[in-house]
């Protein structure tokens, strides 16, 4: 049944569930429950209900639209940057943490700033390197194409596809630059 605003009908009593449903309201009986001696007023139990001082907040903070105000203490290590903290923002000032869409965006933003930090990583003096990245070279010498096809191994499903994903977005990098060197070359001649 799809969820809707308005109450789905007649709610049955407490003696028709536990007809139908064995076992239903064995904890109603306080002396039955498990916890009821923490539940009994004046026990103490050491917790303590005092809300400790709220952080300072400087610039912004992703807080979900289901929260009221942010929590007492918070990370500020990483704040939000560039086009990945544009999707973040989104995510959190748009959309609940109870929707696709939240937590799409935030996938994406993800994506992006993995992307985004192999392209930095091209301005540095040490490039990614796919193949050593990927782990291939540590596994010369202890049969790699065996010990990737035995039937134990629980990635076979997949490990048809690893190659395309690990390598197929650098030979599309490289493919395109390659066509904008070119095309570059023809414009100067």
């Amino acid at each position: 049944m799809p969820y809707t605003a308005a109450k789905p009908g007649t709610r049955p009593t407490s003696d028709e569930l536990r007809e139908r449903i064995p076992g239903w309201g064995a904890d109603l009986d306080p002396a039955d429950r498990p916890a009821f001696p923490r539940e009994v007023p004046g026990i103490e139990t050491g917790a303590h209900g005092e809300m400790p001082d709220q952080q300072p907040v400087r610039g912004y903070r992703e807080r979900s639209v289901e929260h009221e105000r942010l929590t007492p203490v918070f990370g500020t290590a990483q704040p939000l940057h560039g086009p990945a903290g544009a999707l973040r923002r989104l995510a959190y000032e748009r959309f609940s943490e109870g929707q696709t869409a939240h937590w799409l965006l935030l996938v994406l933003g993800d994506r992006v700033e993995a992307i985004t930090a192999h392209i930095r990583s091209f301005a540095s003096r040490r490039p990614d390197d796919p193949i050593t990245q990927s782990g291939v070279l540590g596994e010369r010498g202890r049969r790699p194409v065996a010990s990737r096809m035995s039937p134990g191994r629980s990635d076979g499903k997949h490990a048809w596809i690893d190659p395309l994903l690990v390598v197929g977005p650098w030979v599309l990098a490289g493919a395109l630059t390659f066509r904008v060197v070119r095309g570059v070359a023809r414009r100067g001649r």
